[in-house]
């Protein structure tokens, strides 16, 4: 299967701060990638690079055969960008913005409007496509955004976090969309933080942190390295969650984690370990240090057990840096 993305050794520095170490990618065409990491894991950089709006101080990059560097105007041709937030004229109607980007793409002024039409019922904006943007709420925005991406109907499809500030229901209709586009042969390149996003798309997941990438593979496959099942508890007192944290990671074998607002401690037990005799032997600890528990689960993985065991932290961390005071080319 050829690859519509290609990236490799991909290096890109902000001053002292190395945004991209070595980065590699590869997406085969018609699949989506979901590429994970923290906050300043140099998520954004990368699609920047792969849809030559920034360039890289080192490696080389493809989308759908051409060489970012070298063909530039013929990858922006067949590639369609959402960023992290909504690129659209709020002075004009939202199907005047999407009519103006057909025209861009030099579809014609007949089938612009056509394309215009479609987007915006498809996006469920239809009783708003003559009203002017600056009116719309920040999710509408966003879906025009993201009608907009689609408007050429690109071969390759650049996704920066593309559902946040969306309502349960648009995101949902959003991963329907995304669904169909892929299912005709578009290949999707996303960036996301909702890990559910990732785990229900994907057909691959990319884990990168400081501009490396720390692991790869299909969602189950990413889940198997975390180990076993995963024992959760509920302490009945805040302050007593490092003494349970310490107790579940010394009976599982593991490091325990644990969720402040909801008192919840886990820990993802050993493969081949019995999830069962390690939940007894910790609550029979939890009970002789006089630790009181609410609540007592054993469940599979998630991608979140994934995201915090390979970066040893949640999704919050300093941004990438800004282009323009980074002096970027």
């Amino acid at each position: 299967m050829t690859d519509a993305v290609l990236a490799e050794g991909l290096v890109k520095t902000y001053g002292s701060v190395k945004a991209l170490d070595g980065l590699d990618l590869a997406v085969p065409e018609g699949t989506v990638l979901a590429l994970l990491g923290p906050n300043g894991a140099g998520k954004t950089t990368a699609v920047r690079v792969l849809t030559t709006l920034l360039q890289p101080d080192a490696g080389r990059a493809e989308v759908a055969g051409l060489d970012v560097l070298r063909r530039p105007r013929e990858v922006r041709a067949v590639i369609g960008l959402s960023g992290q937030y909504a690129a659209v004229d709020e002075y004009l109607t939202g199907f005047e913005n999407l009519d103006m980007v057909g025209r861009l793409y030099h579809l014609g002024r007949g089938p612009a409007r056509v394309r215009a039409r479609e987007l915006l019922a498809e996006f469920r904006l239809e009783d708003a496509a003559d009203r002017p943007v600056k009116t719309y709420s920040g999710g509408m925005r966003r879906r025009l955004d993201l009608a907009a991406a689609l408007v050429a109907r690109p071969r390759v499809l650049f996704l920066d976090e593309p559902t946040t500030g969306l309502d349960p229901r648009s995101r949902t209709d959003m991963w329907a969309v995304l669904g169909e586009l892929v299912a005709a042969g578009t290949t999707v390149l996303l960036t996301t933080q909702y890990l559910e996003e990732a785990d229900r798309l994907a057909d691959s997941i990319v884990v990168i942190d400081h501009g490396q990438v720390i692991a790869r593979g299909t969602a189950d496959q990413l889940k198997d390295q975390v180990g076993g099942e995963v024992v959760e508890v509920v302490v009945a007192q805040a302050g007593r969650l490092p003494d349970a944290m310490r107790v579940l990671g010394t009976t599982a074998g593991g490091t325990a984690t644990s969720e402040g607002h909801t008192r919840k401690v886990s820990v993802a037990v050993l493969a081949g370990r019995p999830a069962a005799t390690v939940l007894v032997e910790s609550l029979r600890e939890l009970d002789a240090e006089g630790i009181a528990v609410q609540e007592v689960a054993v469940r599979r993985p998630t991608l979140d057990d994934v995201f915090l065991t390979l970066t040893g932290h949640a999704a919050e961390e300093s941004p990438e840096p800004d282009l323009e005071t980074a002096g970027a080319r």
